[in-house]
């Protein structure tokens, strides 16, 4: 298994794996994100982006959602897979 640390979200492509490495809190956006189910150690799969590269659809603890990547900025991840 190999991994990429140091990733963000503007580098998923359909059908990568990803895990959250990090969450600032300090962000505005990172408690609402911790809620939908981006916590530390998540595994997180990209279903599919959108032709213009935002925003992308993820598969998140079961359930599917899109987000635009200034949404996730304060998420840090790495590739797994």
């Amino acid at each position: 298994m190999s991994a990429v640390a140091g990733m963000t979200f503007a580098d998923l492509k359909s059908g990568m794996s990803a895990r959250v490495i990090a969450v600032d809190e300090n962000c505005l956006d990172s408690r609402r994100l911790q809620e939908m189910g981006f916590t530390v150690g998540t595994q997180f799969s990209v279903v599919k982006v959108a032709p213009m590269g935002d925003p992308i659809e993820i598969l998140v603890r079961g359930y599917r959602i899109c987000l635009r990547k200034n949404e996730c900025h304060c998420i840090q991840i790495e590739s797994v897979g």
